[in-house]
This record gives structure tokens, sequence and C-alpha cells, in this order.
């Protein structure tokens, strides 16, 4: 088995840095200074190194163009409060992209050169890391066949990219959203649960006939009965129904197994909130808002952390959530970051320390 522990890198020679305007970033805007890449040929990785940031070449024929052979994640680094970086949750995001690139057809990364790609990279790229609250350095891994082929079939080659942008709040206010009972995103047996460009790509146009309603974004609901929420966008939804903190379960295999998701469940339940993971109908939530009972809505993702949600429009019926300043959500949002930056301790050992 090679070894991915050590790899050149080509530094440029001017950075782009004093051209960016680190307080007005919006989100995925300006890629920083370098990219690493890595080639999968005759059975193995090879090649792999960090150059400057450029645009990539592909065949017409390339495979991964025809027949949707794409994969990506992201994660975010922080600057922590001793000066070091972290980049969080790695293992979990490495195990999720796997799991996608099998499903998908795509050779598997080896953790080694998966964690010293990110480790070299976002040492590299430290400066572009904003210091701004709920600013990040977004860091996105992908792949792509590229196996000059047309036929639909399994590619032999493919490139694995890291790229990075520094990044502030994915949404800047309150979402309100939409219920959407006509389109589906996801059914049992397919990729709901992966991380391909098909996914999105298939949600673009009921999400922007939602755009022109008004509304942010949608929450998709199940693909056999239109009954049950599931995700909303490139988020994992969560609830609060009174003082239970509701999640639909993983367990069909149409939801992302979210990082952030499954971080904000660890710190509810390390704080004694009530955690269900389970179906959730349309029915209850009408229920719970005609009973004027206090209902949080919010997603979570990597790229929005916790967007809150404002109103939910169900059947043509806009229903208001709480989003007070006293709302669960923003605890637990607030929790999440303080381990981001080490002002508090990391008790799951989420932070990949980088010492600079």
């Amino acid at each position: 088995m090679a070894s991915f522990s050590f790899f050149p890198v080509n530094k440029i020679r001017k950075s782009r840095i004093p051209d960016i305007n680190f307080h007005d970033l919006g989100f995925g805007n300006e890629p920083t200074d370098h990219m690493f890449i890595a080639e999968y040929r005759n059975g193995s990785w090879q090649n792999p190194r960090i150059e400057a940031f450029r645009d990539i070449q592909l065949s017409p024929f390339a495979k991964g163009l025809h027949y949707g052979q794409t994969v990506f994640e992201g994660l975010k680094a922080y600057h922590m409060q001793d000066n070091s970086i972290s980049v969080f949750r790695p293992e979990k995001h490495h195990k999720r992209f796997n799991h996608s690139l099998k499903r998908m057809c795509m050779p598997e990364i080896p953790y080694e050169l998966f964690i010293t790609a990110i480790k070299e990279f976002v040492s590299l790229e430290k400066n572009w890391i904003p210091v701004l609250l709920d600013s990040s350095l977004y860091i996105r891994p992908f792949m792509i066949a590229t196996e000059s082929k047309i036929g639909a079939g399994i590619s032999n080659e493919y490139l694995f990219i890291l790229i990075a942008s520094p990044c502030g709040p994915f949404y800047t206010k309150p979402l309100h959203v939409k219920v959407e009972t006509e389109f589906t995103r996801a059914a049992p047996g397919g990729v709901g649960w992966v991380k391909c460009g098909g996914n999105y790509a298939a949600a673009l146009y009921p999400t922007a006939l939602a755009h022109e309603e008004g509304f942010d974004q949608l929450l998709w609901t199940d693909a056999a009965h239109r009954e049950y929420i599931e995700e909303s966008g490139a988020m994992n939804l969560i609830f609060f129904i009174g003082d239970t903190l509701i999640t639909p379960p993983l367990g069909t295999r149409t939801i992302l197994d979210g990082v952030t998701r499954d971080s904000i469940l660890t710190l509810a339940r390390d704080n004694n909130i009530v955690v269900e993971e389970r179906k959730v109908s349309i029915g209850e939530l009408v229920n719970a808002f005609e009973q004027k009972i206090k209902v949080e809505a919010f997603g979570t993702g990597t790229a929005a952390t916790i967007a809150p949600i404002r109103s939910i429009h169900i059947e043509g019926t806009s229903y208001g959530c709480y989003i007070g300043k006293d709302a669960k959500m923003y605890f637990l949002k607030n929790r999440l970051m303080l381990i981001n930056t080490g002002v508090i301790v990391d008790t799951h050992n989420w932070n990949f320390i980088i010492s600079v």
C-alpha cells in the first residue's frame, strides 16, 4: 500500500488575501490560493500534490460529465483560542465520503491520504481562515470520474481534489419554507443518503419554483406518502415541539447522515434535552401549531451550521415558528461554536488540531 504521509507542495508567489474583503464574504465565492489534487489510475491513487488553484482540464468524453459519478464532502476549519487551528470532525466526514463513494462505484480514499491532504492543505492556507464570529474556512473535498470513454459504465480513472473558500454565514436571516408534496427528493433504495451531485441537481427545479413563490427553501416529504418530513435543501431538519427535540431518523436511507446533525443531537443529550429520532408527520406539525404549542424548527448542516426557520407553509397556510432569543436552537449552536473555537473543552474529541 502506498504511503501518503508526504507529498510535494508548489506554492504561489503572491497570495490573493490582500484583495479579499473578509467582512463581506458571503458563502463559497472566493477560492483560496491553492488546491490539493490526486489521480486514480491503474487501480491506485497516484501523484498527490498541492499546487496553485486553477481550472482543471477534462475530456468531453469524461464519464463524470455524462453519467454522474461525482461525490463531494464539506467540512470547516476554525481559529482556536490558543492560535492553533481546528478542523471539525474529519474522521466522520471521511467515513461518510467513503460511504458515498462506495454507493457510486468510485474508489474509496485511504484515511492517511484524506487526513494528510487536509492537514497540509489547511496549514498552507491558514491565513485564509476568517477570525470573525460565525465565519470559517469551508473545505470541499470532491471526486469526479475522468476516464475518457462514452458508454454507461464504471470509470477506471478519477480525480480527488480539495478546494477551500473563506465563508461567512450561509443564511443571514431566518427562513420562510414550504412543505413540498408534489416533487420528491429521495426514495428508499436510492441515493438520498449520498452526497452525490445528482441529488442536488434534482432538487434545483422545485426549489426554483418555491423561490418564485417567495419561499427560501423546501421541506421535502417522503416519496411514498408525501406525509413525513425528511430534509430541507442541503440541511437536515430538527424540531423542538414543546421541550422535546425531534428529528427524522436515518433508517430510511433517504436522509443524509449529517455531521452537524449528529453533533447537535449529542450536545442536546449532554445537556439533558429529550431527543427523539423518529418520523415527523405533516399532521403532527399542524396539530402542534393549532394547539399553540411552541415549535422551533431549524436546519443543520456544515454550510449552514444552524439555520432558524421562522415560518412553515403547509397546504396553503403559513405557521409561525419560535425564533426568540431564548430559543433552544441558539443555545445548541453556541455550544457547538464554543467547541469549534476551543473556548470550552471538546469532550468528544471532535476537533482535529493543527499547530501552526
